[in-house]
């Protein structure tokens, strides 16, 4: 890296990740944490996510909470939304949860 480049913030070292899970797949909150060198931060994930620009195409709704379910309350606009962007994608969404033995993404 020479002078002039710079580290990419903590943030844009998860938005990479996020943006690298493949349709149809899903990541734990942690996994995204640790691929991105970031540990044990998965709360951070959740904060980070919530600071995407307006307009991106980052594929957040592929990550979820490491036990399969979907981190936003039940019934909640979010939450539907989420379900329905995985649906499409073929992801099997049933009472908030998502099989991780079948949807994980393992790189």
């Amino acid at each position: 890296m020479d002078e002039f480049e710079q580290e990419p913030t903590k943030e844009q070292k998860i938005w990479q990740v996020v943006a690298a899970i493949p349709e149809g797949k899903v990541a734990s909150y942690g996994q995204v944490a640790a691929m991105a060198g970031l540990g044990r931060q998965a709360r951070f994930v959740g904060r980070a996510l919530g600071k995407l620009p307006s307009g991106h195409n980052i594929p957040w709704h592929r990550v979820i909470r490491s036990n399969g379910q979907i981190a936003f309350p039940e019934g909640t606009e979010t939450c539907q939304l989420q379900t329905e962007k995985l649906r499409l994608e073929g992801v099997e969404v049933y009472k908030g949860r998502v099989s991780m033995k079948v949807f994980q993404w393992r790189p």
